[in-house]
């Protein structure tokens, strides 16, 4: 990566958080490393500014970037950013700008934190998590008039089992949506299912079912998404798929 690629990454992320019009909306979650892992006046911080910059500049094109910065181990930042399959570029660097602006002012010091938010997700550590399965998570649900929970809960599952199936396995960004009939009516169920791309086909499938598993019981009755460090899931009795 070329200093004057790195130093242009940095002029297009100060424009874009003093110009644009962020969105505005609070995260679904954020985690920082506790503070005995500072990272204030230390060259990982340095290094951690520049990869920041880069990932923003990149992660729009293709909806997800990773990389690492750094001369040795220990200021060595591992950091990715990844977009919702279904969001467009503007909104993705959108989302990423807000991001990397509020994980800064939630975690000023820590060498590992995340933060995600409905389009996108950021994270970064000073150990190498590629390829890793990461077992943060985080669920939101919203109050619904399903009226058969226990049918709600059987096609959410199965919608999801085979969502999980075309994102691990089917698909080159670890991204599939979809729909199912939920025999009331006319009412569908929409879902999506996604995976950070370090993970391979068997990791994304495995966190995927795994996410689906562990959603408790109430979340059967009502629309819901669960996020995670590596992968998530979004169901809802209404189209919500932006594209």
């Amino acid at each position: 990566m070329s200093s004057s690629r790195l130093t242009s990454s940095l002029y297009l992320l100060t424009f874009a958080l003093l110009l644009q019009n962020v969105l505005g909306t609070d995260p679904l979650f954020t985690r920082c490393s506790s503070n005995e892992n500072s990272t204030a006046n230390s060259s990982y911080k340095t290094s951690l500014n520049v990869l920041m910059g880069s990932l923003y500049h990149l992660a729009p094109v293709e909806g997800f970037a990773l990389g690492s910065l750094g001369q040795n181990n220990q200021d060595r930042p591992y950091g990715l950013v990844l977009c919702r399959g279904d969001v467009s570029s503007s909104d993705c660097r959108t989302c990423a700008a807000n991001a990397t602006r509020e994980i800064r002012k939630r975690c000023p010091n820590g060498k590992s934190a995340i933060i995600a938010y409905d389009n996108c997700l950021l994270k970064y550590s000073d150990s190498n998590f590629f390829g890793q399965i990461d077992e943060n998570k985080f669920s939101t649900f919203t109050v619904n008039n399903v009226s058969n929970p226990v049918l709600f809960k059987e096609k959410t599952t199965e919608l999801l089992s085979q969502l999980a199936d075309k994102a691990s396995y089917n698909s080159s960004k670890l991204y599939a949506a979809g729909e199912m009939d939920l025999l009331e009516g006319s009412r569908k169920l929409y879902g999506m299912a996604q995976c950070t791309r370090d993970l391979s086909s068997v990791d994304c499938k495995k966190c995927l079912d795994g996410t689906i598993g562990a959603l408790p019981g109430v979340a059967y009755g009502n629309e819901g998404t669960a996020v995670g460090g590596s992968c998530m899931v979004i169901y809802a009795i209404h189209p919500f798929v932006k594209a």
